[in-house]
C-alpha cells in the first residue's frame, strides 16, 4: 500500500479524490491523508513517517506549497512531492522543481494523468527505499544513491535505525574454496584474485537464485544467510547447486600449477542475532548475524572435506524428508565441549 498526503485548501478536493480513487482505496492500493496548508502538512508528515508521496497545491494560506517543498527535506527526506496547481507557468514549475518537486500536474486535474503520475512517483520512492535497505546491508557500492538517501543517512534517525538488532530464525552457510591458499604462495597476485573472483561470481549467482544474502567474503570463503520461508531447504539447494557447478569445471592451469576447483560447505540453522555490528563513530558497520548457530556453521565447514556438504544431526532431522543424507559420526569441533554428530548431504 502507498500512503499519500494531499495538501490543498479547496474544501471539495478531499471528497473528489476519495471518489476518483475509491476502488484503489477499497483495495488497499492507496491510503490518503489530508491537510489544508503547508503547516498542517508538516504536522501530518511528522504523524505519518511512512508517507510515500505528497500531492501539494502552491497557493494556500498560512504556508504555501513552495515553502512546504523547501521544508520537506528536513521533515522527511525520503518522501517525494508532486505539485498539483493551477499556476502552471514555467516560472512556478521551475521554482517547484528547484525546491525538490518530483513532478508537476496542472489544474483542472486530469485524474487519469494524476494516477499515472502517482504510480510513477511511488515506483521511484520504492526504489529509494530498496536502496536504503541495500545500504543497511552493505551493498552501497552496487547501488545508485539518491541525494535524499544521503541526507537521511546524516540524520540521527538513520544512525539509530542502523543499531537496531533483532533475533531471527535463519540458515547460515559457509562455502570454502578448497586448496586456494597453496596457490597464493606460487602464483602472481593478479592471477589469484582474478580466479577467485570468477569462482565467487558463480557461487554468488547460485545464492541469489535461491533468495539468499551474501553476508561477507572471508579470504577464500563466502558466508551466506537465508531467511524467510523454507530458508533451510533453499540453503541446501544452493549448496548442492554450487557443488555440482564447481564439480563440472575442468581442471585449469594457474600459472604452472594444475588446479581443479572444489568446495567444502557447512550449513546450520536456528536462532541468531541480526544487526549492524561495528563502530557508529567510525561509520564502519557490518550488517551481519552472530551467535552460536553461526559459529557452528563455520566449524562444520572446517570439518568438511573437499566436495562435502556438512550439517548437524538437528538440521538433518529437519531436512531428511527433502534431501538424502548420510551419517558420518561424531566429531570434535572448536569451542564445543561435547562431540557433535554430523551428516553429509548427498543429494
Amino acid at each position: 500500500m502507498a500512503k499519500i498526503l494531499v495538501v490543498d485548501d479547496e474544501a471539495d478536493l478531499e471528497l473528489l479524490v476519495k471518489q476518483k480513487f475509491r476502488r484503489k482505496i477499497r483495495e488497499n492500493v492507496y491510503e490518503f491523508v489530508f491537510a489544508q496548508n503547508g503547516e498542517e502538512a508538516l504536522l501530518q508528515v511528522k504523524a505519518h513517517p511512512d508517507l510515500d508521496i505528497i500531492l501539494s497545491d502552491i497557493n494556500m494560506p498560512v504556508m504555501d506549497g513552495l515553502t512546504l517543498l523547501s521544508r520537506l527535506p528536513e521533515a522527511n527526506p525520503m518522501v517525494k512531492a508532486v505539485v498539483v496547481s493551477a499556476y502552471g507557468d514555467m516560472q512556478n514549475i521551475r521554482t517547484a522543481m528547484n525546491r525538490g518537486a518530483f513532478d508537476f500536474v496542472c489544474k483542472p486535474v486530469d485524474f487519469e494523468d494524476l494516477d499515472l503520475t502517482i504510480e510513477k512517483t511511488i515506483l521511484h520512492v520504492k526504489q529509494l527505499q530498496e536502496t536504503l535497505k541495500a545500504i543497511k546491508e552493505n551493498n552501497i557500492l552496487k547501488m545508485y544513491v539518491d541525494e535524499n538517501v544521503l541526507n537521511f543517512m546524516a540524520h540521527k534517525e538513520f544512525e539509530g535505525s542502523l543499531m537496531k538488532n533483532e533475533l531471527v530464525d535463519a540458515t547460515v552457510m559457509f562455502i570454502d574454496v578448497c586448496g586456494f591458499t597453496a596457490i597464493t604462495e606460487q602464483v602472481p597476485a593478479n592471477t589469484v584474485v582474478k580466479l577467485l573472483n570468477g569462482l565467487f561470481d558463480d557461487i554468488v549467482r547460485a545464492i541469489i537464485a535461491q533468495g539468499g544474502h551474501v553476508d561477507k567474503f572471508m579470504g577464500d570463503a563466502v558466508m551466506a544467510v537465508f531467511r524467510g520461508n523454507f530458508h533451510l531447504d533453499r540453503a541446501i539447494d544452493t549448496a548442492l547447486a554450487v557443488r555440482e557447478q564447481i564439480k563440472e569445471m575442468a581442471e585449469m592451469q594457474v600459472g604452472d600449477i594444475p588446479y581443479k576447483p572444489q568446495v567444502s560447505i557447512g550449513i546450520n540453522s536456528g536462532e541468531m542475532v541480526s544487526g549492524n555490528i561495528g563502530s557508529v563513530s567510525l561509520k564502519r558497520l557490518d550488517y551481519t548475524v552472530i551467535g552460536d548457530a553461526v559459529n557452528l556453521s563455520q566449524r562444520l565447514q572446517s570439518a568438511a572435506k573437499p566436495g562435502q556438504i556438512i550439517i548437524t544431526e538437528e538440521v538433518y532431522h529437519k531436512a531428511k524428508e527433502s534431501f538424502r543424507c548420510e551419517k558420518i559420526g561424531e566429531v570434535t569441533l572448536k569451542n564445543k565441549v561435547k562431540p557433535v554428530t554430523i551428516y553429509e548431504v548427498l543429494e
